[in-house]
């Protein structure tokens, strides 16, 4: 059954035997009809900022939580690029989004299962109903010259020869990132034209050749351009009038969301996904659902010397339809997986597994539970 930490909320612990050793799994149990509880997205604050999951389940008041998607940490192929820290796919937080996808070609983390995108997100709609969906950017940028459409919104890498929108939800971090690498090699050389102008109150304020960083204003949007997108924007003057639109729209959903991850799918409709990895084992972090969505698992396995061999993305996915999950969502893994849950009474979440790499990593997202 498990130990109650909150209202339709509780927490096990097991041993799995697993094709490299013995694993052992920290799950949480997430009852979504109970009306006092929600999930939401644990984060910084801003996109581009990272912290630890103890840390921002604390600041959110979260009586448990595990970390997120895949993300931007090194950069190695680009010397003096900072990494931006931000994640690979769509973000929502309290119905509000926070970033679109990068290009499946400039994501951070295994390959992607056959089939599968960097627009692919696990979310629970205003219904309370969770969902594997995909959230794609629509948007537009309106100029005295016309209107062309927009391909990014607060992301560490845009698309070859387009514009994209960094808003005050970014955070500080350099936007030069944005125009390096191509849409099929994430280590390809930083692009040599580029452009950004600052939009505030609808009229262009400032430009510059080279993406800038700091934080941004509320009320003012960044627009970086490469390629035919900085031609684009060089266009512009001081004093044009520009509007800037952006959405995620669902797939599938017909309502809204009030929280969404990037990660990839492992298991739908009680099947695992064809073509899943079943050859590299590795501490991992996933969460599904049963019961049309309205029950969650959560799943961190433990970092431990004694079972640090883990788990194949394939025995991952089994793992999860054999605890009822009839959809079943790979978040980051290895140093990054951990669970916390709160101590009734306690001001401070407690860490449940060992992380893998002997302490805690702080990652820019994760999942939040809250119990009113």
């Amino acid at each position: 059954m498990g130990r109650r930490i909150a209202p339709g909320v509780t927490y096990r612990q097991f041993d799995i035997s697993a094709a490299a050793g013995e694993a052992h799994a920290h799950l949480l149990t997430v009852d979504l009809n109970n009306p006092h509880v929600r999930l939401d997205l644990l984060y910084p604050g801003t996109v581009a900022a990272r912290a630890t999951v103890s840390k921002l389940a604390d600041s959110a008041g979260a009586v448990a939580g595990v970390n997120g998607d895949f993300f931007n940490i090194s950069e190695t192929q680009h010397p003096g690029v900072e990494a931006t820290g931000a994640t690979v796919g769509p973000a929502i937080a309290d119905g509000k989004v926070l970033k679109a996808a990068v290009p499946k070609g400039q994501r951070f983390g295994p390959s992607l299962p056959p089939g599968t995108t960097t627009t692919d997100v696990l979310g629970v709609g205003t219904d309370g109903r969770a969902r594997l969906d995909r959230l794609t950017l629509t948007g537009s940028v309106g100029t005295p010259e016309g209107q062309f459409p927009l391909k990014g919104l607060n992301q560490y890498a845009l698309p070859q020869n387009s514009v994209g929108a960094f808003t005050s939800r970014w955070g500080s971090a350099s936007r030069v990132r944005a125009t390096c690498g191509t849409d099929t090699d994430r280590a390809a050389a930083c692009s040599t034209d580029t452009y950004e102008v600052k939009v505030r109150d609808g009229e262009v304020v400032s430009a510059s050749g080279t993406p800038g960083g700091g934080s941004i204003p509320t009320g003012t949007t960044v627009l970086v351009g490469r390629e035919e997108g900085a031609q684009r924007l060089r266009k512009l003057s001081v004093g044009d009038q520009v509007t800037v639109t952006h959405a995620l729209v669902a797939a599938t959903a017909k309502v809204p969301y009030t929280f969404a991850i990037g990660g990839y799918p492992v298991l739908r409709n009680g099947k695992p996904l064809s073509g899943l990895d079943d050859n590299a084992s590795a501490v991992r972090t996933v969460v599904g659902f049963a019961d049309g969505g309205h029950r969650m698992l959560l799943l961190a396995l433990d970092g431990a010397a004694a079972y640090r061999t883990g788990m194949t993305i394939a025995e991952e996915a089994q793992l999860m339809n054999e605890l009822g999950a009839s959809d079943a969502f790979n978040l980051d893994g290895g140093g990054s997986t951990e669970m916390v849950t709160r101590n009734a009474g306690a001001s401070s979440v407690t860490i449940r597994n060992h992380p893998s790499g002997g302490a805690e990593r702080p990652v820019p997202n994760g999942i939040g539970v809250f119990s009113s």
